[in-house]
């Protein structure tokens, strides 16, 4: 069954809590996004993460180098990490490291990025992140034609969480679960909103619907 994950993507402490307190009503399993300022634009640091003790929380780090960050976020205890295949560093090692202290690890594939290209990271890895967004940004377009990483990636790893991350909104939410996203990391249809909790149980109302697309 597919899950919403309401998202938080966030450039200074101030607007980090202002986005945890807006989903923290009904937030369930919750992204938060990092970045070191160098693979993308500047956004919160591993040491300014916080969340309340009851979210399950998927840390998306938007580093250039993990090795810098891995140590850190491994002590925070985060439910997943998901890294880049894109960074130029034995992804392998990376989930290996993670997996050592019983967290999940996760490989994000923007939209250049062919499954084949990196099978070795895929067949070990927990979760594959679909990316069809802007890095560092809420919103963007869902580009459907990234649906086909899905199968790609499942003939690699049939047991696979599979996620995606860009443009999830309430007209493609049944969609993309249907083929087959597992978790739809969904920023700023939830933050953006007037009512951000009628935002998320209408796209959990709508990616549980039964009936024919």
């Amino acid at each position: 069954m597919s899950v919403i994950a309401p998202c938080i993507t966030a450039d200074s402490p101030e607007s980090f809590k202002e986005s945890v307190e807006r989903i923290q009503p009904f937030a369930q399993r919750v992204h938060l996004d990092i970045s070191d300022g160098e693979f993308t634009q500047p956004l919160m640091a591993p040491a300014q993460l916080w969340w309340p003790q009851e979210w399950m929380v998927d840390i998306h780090a938007m580093v250039a180098h993990p090795e810098q960050h891995i140590q850190a976020l491994v002590g925070m205890k985060p439910h997943m990490v998901i890294f880049h295949a894109e960074i130029n560093v034995n992804m392998v090692q990376v989930i290996e490291y993670l997996k050592q202290y019983g967290i999940k690890a996760g490989v994000a594939l923007q939209k250049a990025t062919v499954p084949a290209n990196i099978r070795a990271a895929l067949e070990i890895a927990d979760h594959a992140m679909i990316f069809s967004g802007e890095l560092g940004h809420y919103g963007g377009t869902a580009s459907l034609m990234q649906l086909e990483k899905v199968r790609l990636i499942r003939s690699i790893n049939a047991g696979i969480e599979i996620g995606w991350d860009g443009g999830i909104n309430v007209e493609n939410a049944y969609g993309l679960a249907q083929n087959g996203v597992d978790v739809l990391n969904v920023g700023g249809a939830i933050q953006k909103s007037n009512d951000p909790a009628n935002a998320y149980a209408t796209l959990v109302t709508e990616i549980n619907k039964h009936g024919v697309m």
